[in-house]
């Protein structure tokens, strides 16, 4: 099965969620999404309390297996909405 792609946004300070969103098996998109996303997150004030990522996994449930905390009391992804891309 090939990797779908997701780019995650996590404020460390207050343990929450920010943002996801899911790309399917386009790499390029995600990396693309990736590469406006960080530069947003790393010019800002606390830029060192957000983590931006770009994970790999199967799918959304299991990247809630792999990477719990992120998902933890997040009302994001209710229903699976995705709010950007």
């Amino acid at each position: 099965m090939a990797l779908q792609q997701f780019l995650i946004v996590y404020d460390l300070i207050e343990a929450r969620l920010l943002h996801v969103a899911e790309f399917g098996e386009d790499l390029s998109a995600a990396t693309a999404a990736y590469a406006r996303k960080e530069p947003e997150y790393r010019n800002r004030r606390g830029h060192a309390d957000y983590e931006i990522m770009l994970i790999g996994a199967d799918s959304l449930d299991t990247l809630r297996i792999t990477h719990p905390r992120y998902f933890r009391g997040n009302d994001v992804l209710a229903g699976h909405q995705l709010p950007w891309r």
